[in-house]
């Protein structure tokens, strides 16, 4: 088994009194992509959003690596090499696509080159002057995955990437994800599109009312698939 990147360990969230997460444990091996999976209100992004620091309410442990990541602020967290794909996009509407791509700062060595990043986004390439109210949902979304790849950071938290978009694009955006794993990024995945989620990860844990109920490898997920979609069913 991949020694781990992230280690997730009884964790409990709250937002104000609202409880969210209620025991929360998972872990994702170094290059592996592994998916959060269930329905809307599951608890899912809220996950990410506490690995990332931005719930500040919680207990347990959250381990990046060897180290102790709980309680540490966000912007320290991102300096430590993990970086955030809200499902929003959160694109800057006045600034062009380079000028959105140029925007976060570099943490580390050994993140993407513009030049490297266009190859893997021509269509970005296309767009680099276009503002972003100009943009598509499609890259939209191709340009928030893109924006984290110069930062170097090695973990990446997408949140709902395929949320919106039409077929074609989410296939683009499988393939992207498929490469960047081949590139030894690591990635956790939140996703309701299991059929893309199936083709990408390696493992899938199933989240219910902000705890994981389940766990199916990517070797187990044939003969699993009518356990996993009720579990989705709306």
């Amino acid at each position: 088994m991949n020694s781990a990147a992230l280690t997730v360990n009884d964790l409990h969230g709250w937002y104000g009194e609202s409880k969210a997460l209620h025991g929360m444990q998972f872990r994702v091996g170094r290059g592996e992509v592994v998916t959060l999976l269930g329905r809307n209100g599951a608890g899912k992004t809220t996950t990410l959003r506490a690995v990332m620091g931005l719930l500040r309410r919680k207990t347990g442990e959250i381990r990046y690596g060897d180290e102790e990541i709980t309680d540490r602020l966000p912007e320290y967290i991102a300096r430590r090499g993990i970086a955030y794909c809200p499902e929003e996009r959160s694109i800057f509407a006045s600034l062009t696509v380079e000028e959105n791509l140029l925007l976060p700062p570099v943490i580390a060595d050994g993140g993407m080159s513009v030049d490297d990043i266009y190859a893997l986004f021509p269509n970005l390439q296309e767009r680099r002057k276009s503002p972003g109210t100009r943009l598509s949902g499609g890259e939209q979304q191709m340009l928030a995955i893109a924006r984290i790849l110069r930062t170097g950071a090695t973990l990446l938290l997408l949140d709902e990437p395929t949320e919106g978009l039409a077929p074609v694009l989410i296939q683009q955006i499988g393939t992207v994800i498929g490469k960047l794993k081949q590139s030894g990024f690591t990635m956790l995945l939140v996703e309701q599109n299991f059929r893309f989620a199936s083709k990408l990860a390696d493992r899938h844990y199933v989240v219910e009312h902000g705890q994981v109920i389940d766990t199916v490898e990517a070797t187990d997920v044939a003969e699993n698939i009518d356990r996993i979609q009720n579990y989705l069913k709306v």
